[in-house]
């Protein structure tokens, strides 16, 4: 039997081509999705109902405005019951006996017993007043009746009527009868109402009060972020704070709970307030939970600080005005006032200004300093803003490496003696150098200090700039002594560690930037020899302690959670040279910017109070010397030089070159070329004049005594 087939494509004219016949595979449809039930799409259009932003909103105000009435009756009945009672004092006794306040609680007693002693003289007399009032009514009325009829005996005679005589009496009764009336007609009204116009005046004192939960109140009150810092907000931000010896004081207390606060003060851009704590809760309990209190008292975690006064069981709130701590501070007094000049012993540098909004400024005077923080946060234009302002004062010297090298600290430039810039190992190595030539200049000025205990010196600061580079440097001198590391075999670590011990007594300071510090790079014999620590953000906790130590950040000190990239610039500064409020460890400063092109400006001033400062810049080493034209240089604009100094500026010039010159080396390069060494003032000094003329005259033969290359 043949089989039919059914084309399911429309005729094409292309010829049809016998083939083997096509079977064709019908793939049945998927089954149709089970109906969904009943019930499933009935919970779905309850929960979208429910679940509705306008049902939510129609729920939050029945269940805020329910509970502005019934709280409002609660807040109602209980002032009634402090009128009418004692519980009022009650809670102030315990409240002041929960603080450990005995006087306090002494001075609520007595006013205690005075009130109860009124109340029951009251209630004594409340015995006799019934028979005092009946006998005043009856005295009252007579009198009252008495004074209508003389009315009407007086009217009666002037019309001439005896009838008048009980007109007055009798208008009176009838004002009496109608305002009896009155009364009938209201009273049913009145009685309706009444329940309802009670209802209303409970209404209004708990809206008044806002008595509902927070989530309940309109979206305009719920955020209530930069409210006023009262007291009653801070009372119960303490209640909530999830320390539970705390909740039950405060509980205990009732509504005096405000007790355990001083005056909330002004302080800048917030208010600040002292909290004694009840009885058997800890500082450290408050201050763990930081962030949780400056929720609860509307504020981000950076706008509250806590620190620990000096009275027993205290702590002190710092709450800034909501946004302030992100509003940028005006331009520093070096930028302002360009009369501005330094005193390294006496003056303070203007640095920025504390939380208060006060200037804070902070003394050099004999400290070493370190300031670190994570990388781009503004460590090196903090450290530099303080040697701009002693800049100013010409008899202060620099030796400055900056290890990062990308200008930095370029317009020190003619002020600095000795500028090193670039983060190779070289630049490492003679950045080392120059802080070991310091600690000679150290020992020279402790022998002349033994001979001459009155000898005084000029300041000293040898600064290093990314100090962690110095630290972790792996280079190994000639001698196996490596340059990096925090052993005694350092040569970075062991310099400035002898200029810690003894760089102060004259006047040789170091100052150190760093950033993310650990104790590989930046060890901890190092870091405590600072006298003046100071520290921006920081990641941990740990890193904190070792910035600032263990004390600053035990009461109270946080750099750890100042914000990375919004807090630039802010500082958290532990030191004796600067203002600290009584009790704490530190003080949190706002430090300002001084940016490349005002910083170079203020440079420039400092020049021009300098007598011709020559900077070395150190170069590479082993390279061929011109030892006349390098002692040319050294010499720079100075009329004069010591010897020994030129000797320290060859040897920061070219330490590979010059570093183990004498005095003898350099007499044999200048004798014979007339610019030799000659005394002035009783000391041996090179002059510029005579170094100039030699230059001039020397021939062009390369081996003659004035060219020689320096000694290697």
């Amino acid at each position: 039997m043949s089989e039919n087939v059914v084309s399911l494509h429309k005729a094409t004219s292309q010829p049809a081509v016998e083939s083997a016949p096509t079977v064709l595979t019908v793939v049945p449809d998927a089954p149709p999705a089970p109906p969904v039930p009943l019930w499933v799409r009935s919970a779905r259009t309850v929960r979208a109902a429910v679940t509705h932003e306008t049902t939510r909103t129609v729920v939050r105000g029945a269940v805020r405005q329910g509970l502005y009435t019934a709280n409002g009756g609660r807040i109602i009945a209980r002032r009634t019951w402090d009128g009418r009672t004692g519980a009022r004092y009650e809670r102030m006794i315990r409240a002041a006996e929960a603080q450990g306040n005995l006087d306090t609680a002494q001075e609520w007693e007595e006013r205690l017993s005075r009130f109860r002693a009124a109340r029951h003289h009251r209630r004594m007399d409340l015995l006799h007043s019934p028979l005092d009032a009946a006998k005043g009514v009856a005295v009252g009325t007579g009198m009252g009746v008495g004074v209508l009829v003389a009315l009407g005996v007086a009217l009666a005679v002037n019309t001439g009527h005896v009838a008048d005589v009980v007109t007055p009496l009798a208008a009176t009764v009838d004002f009496i009868a109608t305002l009896i009336r009155i009364v009938q007609i209201v009273w049913g009204p009145l009685v309706t109402l009444a329940p309802f116009l009670a209802l209303l005046a409970l209404w209004s004192v708990g809206a008044h009060q806002k008595a509902a939960p927070q989530w309940a109140l309109p979206a305009n009150a719920r955020s209530s972020e930069g409210e006023p810092i009262t007291p009653s907000i801070v009372v119960k931000a303490l209640r909530d704070l999830g320390v539970a010896s705390l909740r039950n004081a405060i509980k205990d207390m009732g509504d005096a709970g405000a007790s355990m606060l001083g005056p909330i003060r002004i302080a800048g851009c917030g208010v600040e307030v002292d909290v004694t704590l009840p009885s058997g809760v800890s500082t450290v309990e408050v201050q763990q939970r930081r962030r949780k209190l400056a929720e609860n008292l509307t504020r981000h975690e950076h706008e509250v600080f806590i620190t620990i006064p000096e009275a027993a069981r205290t702590v002190r709130l710092w709450i800034a005005d909501s946004g302030a701590l992100d509003e940028p501070i005006g331009p520093s007094p070096l930028v302002t006032d360009d009369t501005m000049t330094a005193d390294y012993a006496k003056g303070k540098a203007p640095w920025g200004q504390d939380l208060r909004g006060d200037a804070a400024t902070i003394s050099l005077y004999q400290r070493h300093l370190l300031v670190t923080g994570l990388s781009n946060q503004g460590k090196t234009a903090a450290l530099r803003a303080l040697a701009l302002w002693l800049a100013l004062d010409k008899s202060v010297q620099f030796w400055i490496a900056d290890l990062k090298g990308i200008g930095d600290w370029k317009m020190f430039q003619g002020i600095a003696q000795v500028l090193i810039e670039g983060p190779a190992d070289e630049h490492v190595i003679q950045a080392t150098e120059m802080v070991e030539n310091a600690v000679e200049e150290m020992n020279r000025r402790i022998g002349v200090r033994r001979a001459d205990p009155a000898a005084v010196f000029a300041p000293l600061i040898v600064v290093v700039d990314e100090a962690q580079l110095a630290f972790m440097c792996p280079v190994v001198g000639d001698d196996k002594r490596p340059y990096g590391g925090s052993k005694a075999t350092s040569r970075y670590f062991m310099a400035v560690r002898k200029l810690h011990n003894q760089g102060r007594a004259v006047d040789v300071l170091m100052w150190q930037g760093t950033q993310d510090p650990t104790d590989q790079n930046l060890p901890k014999l190092v870091r405590e020899g600072a006298h003046t620590r100071a520290s921006l953000v920081l990641g941990t906790e740990s890193q904190a302690r070792m910035a600032l130590g263990d004390k600053a950040v035990d009461g109270g000190a946080a750099p750890h959670l100042l914000r990375q990239g919004l807090d630039k610039g802010t500082l958290v500064v532990a030191s004796d040279g600067i203002a600290i409020p009584a009790g704490q460890a530190s003080i949190t400063v706002r430090t300002h910017f001084i940016d490349d092109e005002p910083a170079a400006a203020i440079a420039g001033r400092a020049k021009t109070l300098r007598d011709g400062v020559t900077t070395l810049t150190v170069i590479e080493r082993g390279e061929e010397r011109d030892a006349l034209a390098d002692i040319a240089t050294v010499v720079g604009d100075a009329a004069r030089v010591l010897t020994q100094d030129v000797l320290k500026r060859l040897a920061a010039l070219a330490p590979g070159a010059y570093e183990s010159w004498s005095f003898l080396d350099l007499k044999r390069v200048l004798d014979g070329t007339g610019a030799e060494p000659y005394k002035s003032d009783g000391r041996m000094v090179v002059g510029r004049d005579r170094l100039a003329r030699a230059l001039a005259d020397r021939t062009a033969d390369s081996g003659s005594e004035g060219s020689a290359s320096a000694p290697q």
